[in-house]
Parts: structure tokens; sequence; C-alpha cells
């Protein structure tokens, strides 16, 4: 009942939050391909990343998360899976929680997407956020407030990673994020199995971000109420949220 009582709270809140919220989330086509969209401001909007509750136990859910922040008086207008875990879904790389670092950048190469190098890390300030690449950011490190280790990299410096093939068929749904010139953070996720080559071009070549990341895939959700949507699945590591005040 409680969980089901938040998410009854965040919907409303939804309802209610600025124009401006509304338009944070859409669809966009690219190539024949649909992509869910939500961008924001970071010297406006209320980001973070999530992984433990007050207790410091693991959410795993934007449910829990949601019941966890209506105790506080907020909710989610968005939430997204952010960055890789192991099975006890502890972070796989650098993750950083309002300022206490639970684990540390791993900078080099390994099995899977997230030893793809380059690899990369989102880090979220109080009105900033930038995506950089893992070694550039180990030989300066930004004070992140929050700070989540994914990889690989999906374009740097404007440029796709040298190992995204443009015929492969290695092919999932897929969610990322990338930083615009002006500041924007754009966070996506395919709507329908895509390669990582024709995820980095949206990126690249839609969202026009210089620096993007690759968060995951096959087990990629997206929470957006102002979309009417809520997606479930297994349970989670660290999730990255646009936290709003519900209405009193």
């Amino acid at each position: 009942m409680r969980i089901r009582a938040a998410l009854a709270v965040t919907l409303i809140a939804a309802l209610l939050m600025p124009g401006a919220a509304h338009a944070a989330c859409r669809d966009i086509d690219h190539d024949g391909r649909g992509y869910t969209v939500c961008s924001f401001d970071p010297a406006t909007s209320d980001l973070r990343l999530f992984r433990l509750d007050p207790e410091g136990q693991i959410l795993g859910s934007f449910s829990r998360l949601n019941a966890v922040l209506a105790d506080q008086g907020k909710a989610l207008s968005f939430a997204m899976n952010a960055g890789m875990y192991h099975p006890d879904r502890a972070p796989v790389g650098l993750y950083i929680e309002n300022g206490q670092q639970q684990a540390r950048a791993v900078a080099s190469a390994g099995p899977g997407n997230f030893g793809m190098l380059p690899n990369g890390i989102l880090c979220l300030m109080d009105d900033a956020a930038r995506v950089i690449e893992t070694r550039a950011y180990l030989a300066d490190p930004p004070a992140c407030r929050d700070a989540t280790q994914s990889g690989p990299m999906l374009v740097i410096g404007g440029a796709l990673h040298p190992r995204f093939l443009p015929d492969s068929a290695s092919r999932h749904i897929r969610n990322g994020v990338g930083v615009d010139a002006t500041g924007q953070v754009h966070f996506a996720i395919s709507d329908q199995p895509v390669s990582f080559h024709e995820f980095a071009r949206f990126f690249r070549d839609v969202l026009k971000t210089p620096d993007a990341l690759y968060l995951d895939g096959k087990i990629s959700r997206l929470y957006a109420p102002a979309l009417g949507r809520a997606d479930l699945g297994l349970p989670m590591g660290p999730m990255v949220g646009a936290v709003v005040d519900t209405p009193r």
C-alpha cells in the first residue's frame, strides 16, 4: 500500500508540475528508430544518484525510491538506471552519492561493455553536469557531488567510439546520457533494439552531445510519469533521478 500511495502522489505531482517539466521528456525518431529523451538544465533541476535507502538497504526499483522520497515530501519526475553493477548490485566502477564515494574508478581494460575503453563518468554538480572519459577524470578530478562510471563512451570529443561498427549485429534496448554544448543533460533510451553505432550517432547527430556515455543495455529502464511510463524489471543498482517537491 505504501508503494502504491507513493506512486499515486508522484503521478499527481507530474500532472501539477510546471509546463517546463512536462516538456522534459519526449519521443524522437531517427533513421527509422524511436528513442525517448529526457532533458534537463542541471542549474535548475534537482538531479541526483540513488542506490541505498536511509537504512543502507539497496533501493533496487523506482517504486521503492519514490516511497523514500515521499517521506521527504518529494517525488521523481524522471528516473533511469544509471550504470553497471555486480550481482549484489554494487557499482562496477566509480560511484559517488551526495558527496560520499562508495566505489573507486576503474581505468583498466577488461571484459564486457564496461571494459571497452574508453569508458567514462557522469559527474553531477550542484549547477552543472559533465560526461568525462575516465582517464581524463582521474588526471584532474572535478568536484562531483554525485558520479557514476559506466562504459563504453558513446561519443568522445565529437567522435564515435572507435570500436563501434556500422554493420554490427549486436542489438539491445540501450540507454545513455550526454551533455550538449549549452550544458543541457540528455538522457535517452531506445524504444527498440539498436546497435552501439546507431545509438552513438543519435547522441552525436540529433542531441548534439560532444561527449556521451552508455549506461546499460538489456536491463535499461525509464520512469517518466509525464509520459505515463514506469518500466518494470529485475532489481537495479544505481539510479539517476530528477526530484521535485510534491504539492501540499
